[in-house]
């Protein structure tokens, strides 16, 4: 039996990792370590706790003490790391938690993971069979590394980076640490970068969960600046099942990009969840539109993100199983039947973050 290791599973995107992984791997120990901080909660995965092949850990990365205990504990064969600091905004009024956690904690995995395995000292510049590797370190990243495109263009594989934000800066940096560990060392490694993602379980602070639980409680919905900036969507599970893929079938060494082949403007994205609330509802069109409220812009914020996913669709095959506008309906229909998770996540300390943040309402 394979232990693997999955950091950050009780987080939003790491939840349906685990998940994908306990499903579909029935002859390996799905080990989720996670710190349990704001935005992981054991409530996600309450559906497999009980599954023979699935355990918790509650272990914090930053601490090298406890995950020691958890490797000498378990001896992982592989590690898919998604644990991470993720939310922009907090990024820039606490840039050295975002260190912290995404650098220091990477840094501390790789270093443990070099010393409970045993590595090849010729495949020290990215030549890691797959039929002869016993071990792996999948790094989970996002597309925000490559900083900010212009109305055209797409980020690809070899795009330079060019991060504008200290989340984003925090991000490339621990992207940089595992491929100087798979140079330097010969660690076996596979990095993907995915755009932004939507979907169950998503914590409140982001765009598209913020809008649906503000819209239910009749609150403003904040669009930053002018509602212009771009992202690329990809539902959640279509990201889980591309990590699921890459971890068994893809080339070691690599990075690859995923994207859901899609772009919105934030405006416009509201709009169509307004439309599709409303619907649902029962309220008539454009009921909620009222609710748009322009907030003042945050720092260095990045124009348009946009992922070009060609080399994971030809290489394995992988494209996304829902549009937009499906796994948005999807979207809005599990958090309007599960209010119950939605208060609890959004009660307490995230009242006062929200108020902090969403305060500087321009007409």
């Amino acid at each position: 039996m394979k232990n693997i290791i999955i950091t950050g599973g009780a987080g939003f995107i790491g939840s349906h990792v685990v998940r994908e992984f306990v499903k579909n791997n029935p002859n390996s120990k799905i080990i989720n370590l996670d710190a349990l901080t704001y935005a992981g909660n054991l409530e996600n995965l309450k559906d497999i706790e009980n599954e023979p092949n699935y355990v918790f850990e509650k272990a914090d990365i930053t601490k090298v003490e406890e995950l020691r205990k958890v490797f000498e504990k378990y001896h992982p064969d592989a590690i898919i790391h998604l644990a991470a600091e993720s939310h922009v905004d907090r990024s820039i009024t606490d840039p050295n938690a975002f260190i912290n956690t995404n650098v220091n904690g990477t840094a501390n995995l790789l270093n443990l993971a070099k010393e409970f395995w045993t590595l090849n000292p010729d495949h020290q510049h990215g030549n890691f069979p797959n039929e002869t590797r016993k071990n792996l370190f999948y790094h989970v990243s996002t597309d925000e590394v490559y900083g900010s495109l212009g109305e055209t263009g797409l980020f690809t594989e070899e795009t330079s980076y060019d991060p504008k934000s200290p989340y984003s800066a925090s991000k490339a940096a621990s992207d940089h640490l595992v491929r100087a560990y798979g140079n330097t060392y010969g660690m076996p490694f596979i990095i993907s970068n995915c755009s932004n993602n939507y979907g169950p379980n998503h914590f409140p602070e982001k765009l598209i969960p913020l809008c649906i639980s503000n819209i239910l409680n009749g609150k403003p919905l904040p669009i930053y600046g002018d509602g212009k900036y771009t992202r690329d969507w990809l539902y959640v599970i279509d990201h889980a099942k591309a990590i699921h893929q890459i971890f068994h079938e893809a080339k070691t060494g690599e990075t690859y990009n995923i994207g859901g082949f899609n772009e919105w403007q934030n405006i416009d994205l509201v709009k169509e969840l307004i439309k599709q609330m409303d619907q649902k509802l029962g309220n008539p069109e454009g009921h909620s539109e009222k609710l748009i409220t322009y907030v003042k812009d945050r720092p260095g914020h990045d124009l348009r993100y946009a992922i070009d996913a060609t080399k994971l669709n030809k290489e394995l095959g992988w494209k996304p199983s829902v549009t937009f506008e499906q796994g948005l309906g999807k979207t809005i229909d599990w958090f309007l039947e599960n209010k119950e998770w939605l208060d609890h996540v959004t009660s307490g300390d995230y009242q006062k973050y929200y108020a902090s943040q969403y305060t500087n309402a321009s007409n």
